[in-house]
């Protein structure tokens, strides 16, 4: 039997949460087992944490000899535990990777992460770098690629207007300063196309070139699938407009950031630093541009020509209506199994 561990998630706002839901989902289309507790929503501290714990002490018991349990990680404390008991109960375990504490949080030592995935027989890491990091790093257990997040979701993107330049640009996620400080740099490098904003914390007042930039404020994702205002969905992260820097911007490099699959959602192209891992699969589909630098985007943008841009918008669409149905964790489970088996 196939089987999962559900949980206690705080709220859907959260990007991570989403991710996680939808492998649920997909799982459950799978016809695999919960064998936690229920799915729950509770945003009160203590009962989450009573209602993941009770989840945790009720899973072995619903385990067999040759089950297979697909994990998802991390699960803090629990998950060296959840392991060790499935194979205890004669199961294999499964790991699909959302986020590596060792990197942009540095909550584990990587010694400490690798000893820990040390305890899956199989994991599902997001695209081929962070597959090539983790080897590198000694990591013991077999190791396949989702390649992309899939997000499920049954709202339409918004029927496309007639395309013309001005392109707009939009990027949606947290706009704190300390995060995202390229967005306060980038509207004087901009004139051959406008950026739209959607989220929370960014103080337009403080922008340069901010009669160049609309913010949108925080919109929910289904509803900003529908209602996009933008030809292009901008993944960067980081203080530089000339590379992503820092702890979140470095991270790009093994990461497939959920946005990403956001922006496919809305049927828009993906402008991507050219270092990211998700840029090979950008290239490869024909679904966007890869660059270098933010102040490369002008004459980008003023060489593309409509017709250029309506072929990325064709293939975007393709890819959008996979992620809509699970297509890419589906595949890799179902890999991962084979594997295994």
């Amino acid at each position: 039997m196939n089987c999962f561990l559900s949980r206690n998630y705080k709220g859907l706002s959260n990007a991570g949460n989403k991710a996680k839901t939808d492998i649920e989902n997909i799982m459950e289309k799978m016809s695999f087992r919960n064998i936690g507790l229920k799915r729950t929503f509770y945003d009160h501290t203590l009962t989450a944490f009573f209602l993941n714990l009770c989840g945790v002490l009720k899973a072995p018991f619903h385990l067999h000899k040759g089950d297979v349990l697909v994990l998802q990680y991390p699960l803090k404390k629990y998950f060296s535990f959840i392991c060790k008991m499935a194979h205890l109960r004669g199961a294999k375990v499964i790991v699909l990777i959302h986020d590596l504490g060792s990197f942009r949080r540095k909550k584990l030592t990587i010694k400490q992460e690798m000893k820990r995935l040390g305890n899956a027989d199989h994991i599902i890491t997001h695209n081929d770098c962070m597959k090539k990091w983790l080897e590198n790093n000694g990591c013991q257990p077999q190791l396949s690629t989702l390649k992309i997040f899939d997000y499920l979701s049954t709202t339409t993107a918004k029927t496309a207007e007639s395309i013309q330049k001005p392109y707009r640009v939009l990027y949606a996620g947290g706009l704190a300063k300390r995060k995202n400080t390229f967005l306060y740099e980038i509207g004087e490098h901009m004139s051959s196309y406008t950026l739209n904003l959607y989220g929370k914390g960014f103080e337009i007042e403080e922008a340069k070139g901010a009669e160049r930039i609309q913010y949108k404020g925080f919109v929910p994702s289904d509803q900003l699938i529908a209602t996009a205002e933008g030809d292009f969905g901008l993944v960067w992260d980081g203080f530089s407009l000339d590379g992503c820097t820092g702890d979140f911007g470095e991270y790009l490099q093994y990461n497939n950031p959920h946005k990403t699959s956001l922006y496919i959602r809305c049927e828009l192209p993906v402008i991507i630093w050219k270092k990211a891992a998700l840029a090979s699969f950008i290239q490869k589909n024909n679904i966007g541009i890869c660059i270098d630098s933010l102040t490369e985007l002008n004459d980008i943008l003023t060489n593309l020509s409509i017709e250029e841009y309506n072929n990325m918008k064709n293939n975007v669409k393709k890819i959008s209506a996979q992620l809509a149905e699970g297509y890419y964790a589906q595949t890799a489970i179902q890999e991962a199994i084979r594997q295994l088996k």
